[in-house]
């Protein structure tokens, strides 16, 4: 048995606008830092090291620097496991105190606070609460990024230099 369909059930013949209801708006707000497009390049090349550069830029640099580059991203590396260490280590003893304070472990714990070089911490940024000014304060105290990385706001070897003198 074939089903006849009337042809008013498919098709509409009022107002569009019945059937639509406007979306709400969405605003999306992005996190703006106060850093310039130098000062985050700095940031980034210090933290991902040569994975940060562009395929072109990789090229065009020479070979030394590429090795600067990947002793910085090292030493970054580092100094961050590091300050993650003490950090979830701060929060441990924290912990321990508050909860077993005459407990032999937590004496222990407190005792040997002390960050390991060989232990990896992988705990994320996020679970940290560790933030970009945080990392950025960091790596210019360690001397990762330059005492005057807050005032960098251009490349200076891009500037014009004056010939002479």
């Amino acid at each position: 048995m074939i089903m006849k369909t009337s042809k008013h059930k498919f098709e509409y013949s009022g107002k569009l606008e019945e059937y639509q209801l406007t979306p709400p708006k969405r605003i999306t707000e992005y996190e703006i830092d106060s850093y310039s497009p130098y000062q985050n390049y700095l940031y980034k090349r210090a933290l991902y090291g040569l994975s940060s550069l562009s395929k072109d830029e990789l090229e065009t640099i020479c070979s030394k620097k590429k090795i600067r580059i990947q002793k910085v991203h090292q030493k970054s590396q580092n100094v961050l496991n590091i300050y993650k260490q003490r950090l979830t280590n701060a929060i441990t003893n924290m912990l321990f105190e508050k909860f077993f304070p005459e407990s032999p472990i937590t004496s222990y714990l407190l005792n040997n606070a002390e960050p390991d070089d060989k232990f990896r911490n992988v705990l994320s940024f996020k679970d940290l609460n560790i933030s970009k000014d945080d990392i950025v304060k960091l790596f210019i105290e360690e001397g990762i990024l330059p005492r005057n990385f807050m005032e960098l706001k251009n490349n200076p070897n891009q500037l014009p230099r004056l010939k002479g003198r």
